[in-house]
């Protein structure tokens, strides 16, 4: 019910200069915060998500509430939730216009009935993988400027 080809991760991984980044976190201890800072030293642009922080600057912009807020085209969805929260932001990634190319759910996340949802929606959905991992697996640099 995922992708997870080599050649997909690594097209989206090129392809997709803006992050939203759904649970950010402040503490640099954190996932959520470390993987982030990792693409954004990469030279992704990250646009974190999380009504905790919101309106606090990560990474050189305010933190949004909700995906709702983010105004600008995304590329990708990057999902620091549980699985078992990911379901009450389905209505917000379908809304977001335009929708993101992808959602990734990172290493230890993985909604099958989401999942489902969003490709019918025709979003690439990657689950259980984590960004940062599979960015230095593939030796990947700085992705492609649109």
């Amino acid at each position: 019910m995922a992708t997870t080809t080599d050649g997909t991760l690594r097209e989206i991984l090129m392809t997709s200069p803006t992050i939203a980044v759904l649970g950010i976190h402040r503490e640099p201890e954190k996932a959520a915060f470390y993987v982030p800072e990792y693409l954004h030293d990469e030279g992704y642009r990250i646009i974190g998500v999380n009504p905790h922080f919101q309106g606090e600057e990560v990474f050189g912009e305010p933190v949004r509430a909700t995906l709702a807020e983010i105004a600008e085209p995304v590329d990708l969805v990057d999902v620091f939730r549980r699985a078992e929260q990911i379901p009450e932001h389905v209505e917000d990634i379908l809304a977001m216009k335009p929708r993101p190319r992808a959602v990734w759910f990172q290493l230890g996340i993985r909604n099958d009935e989401v999942a489902r949802i969003l490709q019918a929606a025709g979003i690439t959905v990657v689950q259980n993988r984590c960004t940062l991992a599979d960015h230095q697996r593939l030796g990947l640099g700085a992705p492609a400027r649109k």
